[in-house]
């Protein structure tokens, strides 16, 4: 009796995850993602982690629509191809579900908490956890996992109301999952091995500043 009740409980639960309609703020926000057909800017670099000691990097960061983020530099360039996705269109690049988690402060404010769900296993993710500005219609937070590479946590900061795109990105991540070959640094970055074999968890912290923005977008479809 209790497996039969057990098995409905889960039927009538996975039922409702799809049949109920994507977050319709979710909806909005990616509707204004997807109105960006290019952009590029400026970045700086710059890592904190204890074990690794770099000077600030700098980079041009490039996006087309329906193409991955490319960036070109003349130095080598620690970034996490996730940090890169400002516009999450890998997040929705299969079909999802989304369950509202309800609210969370960030800096005395408030924001939309929901979760993203794929349902498609070919997704590189097995679920997200996302923070919505649902007034200025933008993402502030984004904690995702993923199959292969660890956890990664955007935080996502903007200059103004109005900007569709972050002035600065915060990627914590582990370093570990990612398989990085430490002698392709650079001459000027020093690692601590020691430290590094040390610690259990091997998290990092990549800070991205992004300044003279050159963006294309298309009109909304309201």
């Amino acid at each position: 009796m209790n497996r039969l009740f057990t098995f409905l409980a889960c039927f009538f639960f996975f039922g409702q995850l799809q049949s109920q309609e994507i977050d319709r703020d979710l909806l909005a926000i990616k509707s204004r993602l997807d109105s960006i057909d290019h952009y590029e800017a400026s970045i700086s670099l710059d890592v904190l982690a204890s074990f690794i000691k770099m000077p600030t990097k700098y980079a041009t960061i490039t996006y087309d629509k329906d193409q991955p983020v490319s960036f070109t530099s003349d130095n080598f360039i620690l970034i996490p191809k996730r940090g890169l996705d400002f516009t999450l269109t890998q997040l929705f690049q299969y079909p999802f579900i989304t369950l509202d988690r309800g609210i969370e402060k960030r800096q005395d404010n408030s924001y939309k908490v929901i979760n993203v769900i794929p349902d498609d296993d070919h997704a590189e993710y097995t679920i997200a956890k996302i923070l919505l500005d649902t007034t200025n219609l933008r993402i502030v937070e984004s904690e995702i996992n993923t199959r292969n590479e660890g956890s990664f946590r955007l935080q996502l900061f903007y200059n103004g109301s109005q900007s569709a795109l972050p002035d600065r990105v915060e990627i914590t991540f582990e370093l570990q999952k990612l398989r990085l070959p430490f002698n392709f640094f650079g001459k000027d970055t020093q690692i601590d091995r020691q430290e590094l074999r040390s610690l259990e968890e091997k998290k990092g912290t990549i800070i991205l500043r992004l300044t003279d923005y050159v963006i294309s977008t298309t009109a909304i479809k309201k």
